[in-house]
């Protein structure tokens, strides 16, 4: 019966440190099993709650330790999706979670969703290709006039409605920095020198604009998604690729503390 009792203590002794082994990163924010059932509030959660481009420690649907790009490599499968773990620390945790085989739609959006964030990962670290923008007033910038600046590049044309949509943000943001002589704000737009001076009649945008750049950003860059932002660091390299505002915001406070 000793015996017996001793089996028992010791086997739950060992799930226990199980458990808290898988744990150890903190638990899901969210119950999967009921947000997987229903587009929407897995929409919800992810677009409140789920940031791509940050850093965060990824985490497999075992809970073992993963690059960010075999976790992004994951994602774009449309298999599996990402919850925040409730951490003690101040460390951000994802860790990835396999969708039931009828989760179609959720399947094709997060795989839409993952693979431009991938696309933008894969330019993290890489030289931004020389240029030579000439702004509506005239401005020059190109790497001469930009040296040891930090570059806040917006892609848009006029018609796109989450670019029209984000501008009081962006000037905002422009202003919180505007004490900071080595930030540039610079925005490449498809659209002609007459299309664009006739919106900016109407719409205020505290961004230099560069008309005419369709091919700049589809063939150089090759961006396909609008808005995009990538901010430039001083060495010239892209530190970050982007889709909205909260990103951005995110992303430059962190470079603009780099030394």
């Amino acid at each position: 019966m000793k015996t017996s009792h001793l089996f028992i203590l010791i086997f739950s002794v060992l799930i226990l440190s199980s458990c808290n082994k898988n744990s150890g990163y903190g638990n899901p924010e969210v119950d999967f099993s009921i947000l997987q059932k229903d587009y929407m509030s897995w929409w919800n959660y992810y677009s409140k709650n789920i940031i791509l481009s940050s850093d965060f420690i990824s985490l497999d649907e075992n809970s073992n330790i993963i690059s960010k790009e075999n976790f992004l490599v994951l994602l774009t499968s449309g298999d599996y999706i990402p919850i925040r773990l409730s951490s003690k620390d101040t460390l951000l945790y994802y860790k990835l979670y396999k969708l039931n085989s009828n989760c179609d739609d959720i399947k094709s959006t997060i795989k839409s969703e993952s693979l431009y964030s991938y696309e933008n990962f894969k330019k993290e670290g890489t030289q931004f290709p020389k240029f030579n923008f000439k702004d509506l007033n005239e401005n020059i910038y190109n790497k001469e006039t930009t040296k040891d600046k930090i570059i806040v590049l917006k892609c848009w044309f006029i018609h796109c409605q989450k670019c029209n949509e984000e501008m009081p943000d962006l000037n905002k943001l422009v202003k919180k920095y505007k004490n900071r002589n080595d930030i540039v704000f610079i925005s490449l737009a498809t659209d002609t020198n007459q299309e664009l001076e006739k919106f900016l009649t109407k719409k205020i945008f505290n961004y230099a604009v560069v008309p005419n750049q369709k091919s700049f950003i589809t063939e150089t860059l090759n961006i396909s998604t609008f808005p995009t932002h990538i901010i430039i660091n001083k060495k010239g390299k892209i530190s970050k690729a982007v889709s909205d505002f909260k990103e951005l915001s995110i992303a430059l406070n962190k470079e603009s503390l780099l030394k």
